[in-house]
C-alpha cells in the first residue's frame, strides 16, 4: 500500500483535505493546490466556505485576491460539514488548541476531529495534525481513537504531525518557504508526510518521532516567550531608571553574535506564543516535574497589561484628571502591526481592565472595523475615527500600525502612554508622551 500512497503522491493523483481553513489551514490549501493536487477544504464555519465560494478572502492580512484562482477551479472545493472525509487521501488538521479557564490544555477541538476521522477512515489515508500541543498528542490521543475502528497505523492507515509555522503578516517567509518538520508514529507514515509534504514546501525536514516534532514546535514558540518577558521585565527596571528599553535593545543588536532582539510591549498576543508555553508546563507537572522558569516568564508577560493601565492611571493624575469617566482611546486592536488578526491580543485586556475602572473607552484599528465575539471577549465595539483625537483625555498605543501617522497623532492627542516605541521618532511632544 505505501508504494502505491508514493506513486499517487508523485502522480498528483493524491488528494488532500483541509480540515480547519484558518490561518494555518488555507495558507496550507493553497500551497497544495498551487503544487497541482486536488484539495478538499472542511470548516464548521459556514459563512467562511460561502465566502470561499463566492472567491472572497476573508484573511485581509493575505489580499483579496489571494484565493481568486482556487475558487474558480474545479480541484478546489469547501464544505461546511465533515460527511466528505473519507474521499481525501490525506486529511490534515489544522485545528486550535486554546487553554482552559486553568491554564490546562484544551484538546476538544482536536478529539473532536480526530472523531470525524474516525468516523470515515477508510485503508489508504493519511492523518497529519499540525496544531500546537503537548508531546505524546498525536500518539496518545490521535491514534487510539483512530485504531478504535480496526484499522491499524502504518499499515491500513498512516499518521503524523507536521507543526504549523505561520506568522501572520510576515513579508520575508510564507506557507511555501517555511522550513516544514514532519515526524511519523512510525517510519512508514513519516515518509509518506514527507513525500506529500515536499510538493508544497520548499524545505521538509522529517524527525524520529511525532514526539519530536511536537516538542520542537514548543521549544520555538517558549524561546520567544521566555525572551519577550526577559525584555518586558527589563522595561519595567530601565523605566524607573529614565532609560529607553527600545534605545537599548537597538543598541544590543549591533552585536553581530550571540544576541537576538526581542521587543518589550503591553503583553502577549497571537495564537502561539500566550498559549503554547503553558502546554509544556502541563505535561512536565503529569511527569512529576516543575518548569519554574517558564512559568516565572508567563506571570512577567500577563504582567503587563496592570503595567500600562497603571502608566495610564499615573498619566492622568499627573494631569489632574482621575481614570474615572476619562475618555480613553486604545490605538490598535489586533496583536501585532498591520494584519487584522486580534486572537489573544492585549489590547483586549487593556480595554476590559480601563473600562473596570470606571474609564470610558474606545479603539482605533484600520485593519479591525469591529470586535466579534471571542472565547473570552464580546466587546460589541466598531473602530471609531482619529478625526476627534483631541476629544480624548488620554491615547493608549497597544498595537504600532503603519497606517498611523504618529507626527500626527502626537500633535493632537492630549496624553499619549505608548507601549511599543511608537513615539521614539516623533520630536517635540515629549512632555506628553509617556512611556509604558
Amino acid at each position: 500500500m505505501k508504494n502505491q500512497l508514493l506513486q499517487n503522491i508523485e502522480d498528483k493523483t493524491f488528494s488532500v483535505g483541509i480540515l480547519g481553513l484558518g490561518y494555518v489551514g488555507l495558507p496550507l490549501a493553497k500551497a497544495f493546490f498551487e503544487a497541482g493536487f486536488t484539495v478538499m477544504g472542511f470548516d464548521v464555519d459556514a459563512k467562511k466556505v460561502e465566502l470561499l465560494n463566492k472567491g472572497e478572502n476573508y484573511l485581509k492580512h493575505l489580499g483579496e485576491d489571494y484565493i481568486a484562482e482556487m475558487a474558480k477551479s474545479e480541484r478546489f472545493t469547501p464544505f461546511a460539514d465533515f460527511e466528505q472525509l473519507d474521499k481525501p487521501d490525506a486529511l490534515i488538521a489544522c485545528v486550535p488548541t486554546p487553554l482552559g479557564k486553568h491554564l490546562d490544555p484544551d484538546l476538544s477541538f482536536v478529539e473532536s476531529t480526530t472523531d470525524a476521522i474516525a468516523k470515515k477512515l477508510r485503508p489508504g489515508q493519511l492523518i497529519t495534525l499540525e496544531s500546537t500541543t503537548y508531546p505524546g498528542t498525536t500518539r496518545d490521543i490521535m491514534l487510539p481513537k483512530l485504531e478504535v475502528t480496526g484499522l491499524k497505523c502504518g499499515k491500513d492507515f498512516y499518521l503524523a504531525y507536521s507543526p504549523e509555522r505561520e506568522d501572520p503578516g510576515r513579508k520575508s517567509h510564507n506557507t511555501q518557504t517555511i522550513p516544514k518538520l514532519v515526524g511519523g508514529i512510525d517510519a512508514d507514515s513519516c515518509e509518506i508526510a514527507v513525500e506529500l509534504y515536499k510538493y508544497a514546501i520548499s524545505e521538509i525536514i522529517p524527525v524520529s518521532s511525532a514526539e519530536v516534532a511536537e516538542s520542537a514546535k514548543l521549544l520555538e514558540n517558549i524561546y520567544r516567550a521566555v525572551n519577550i518577558a526577559m525584555v518586558n521585565e527589563m522595561k519595567v527596571v530601565l523605566d524607573r531608571m529614565d532609560i529607553d528599553i527600545w534605545e537599548v535593545v537597538d543598541a544590543a543588536a549591533t552585536k553581530p553574535f550571540g544576541y537576538q532582539a526581542f521587543y518589550p510591549g503591553p503583553g502577549l498576543g497571537g495564537h502561539c506564543i500566550p498559549i503554547d508555553p503553558f502546554y509544556l508546563t502541563w505535561k512536565a507537572r503529569e511527569v512529576g516535574l516543575a518548569t519554574r522558569f517558564i512559568e516565572l516568564a508567563g506571570e512577567v508577560n500577563h504582567s503587563m497589561p496592570d503595567y500600562v493601565v497603571g502608566k495610564t492611571v499615573w498619566g492622568l493624575n499627573q494631569a489632574g484628571k482621575s481614570i474615572k469617566d476619562a475618555k480613553v482611546l486604545v490605538l490598535g486592536l489586533a496583536y501585532k502591526p498591520d494584519v487584522d488578526d486580534v486572537r489573544e491580543s492585549p489590547s483586549f485586556e487593556l480595554i476590559e481592565r480601563l473600562a473596570k475602572l470606571g474609564a470610558n473607552v474606545a479603539y482605533n484599528d484600520p485593519h479591525v472595523p469591529e470586535t466579534h465575539e471571542m472565547r473570552k471577549y464580546n466587546l460589541g465595539m466598531k473602530s471609531v475615527s482619529l478625526d476627534d483625537i483631541d476629544w480624548y483625555d488620554v491615547v493608549v498605543v497597544s498595537t504600532n500600525h503603519a497606517a498611523y501617522d504618529w507626527n500626527n497623532i502626537a500633535a493632537k492627542a492630549q496624553l499619549i502612554i505608548d507601549s511599543r516605541g511608537a513615539m521614539r521618532g516623533v520630536c517635540g511632544h515629549d512632555d506628553k508622551i509617556i512611556k509604558a
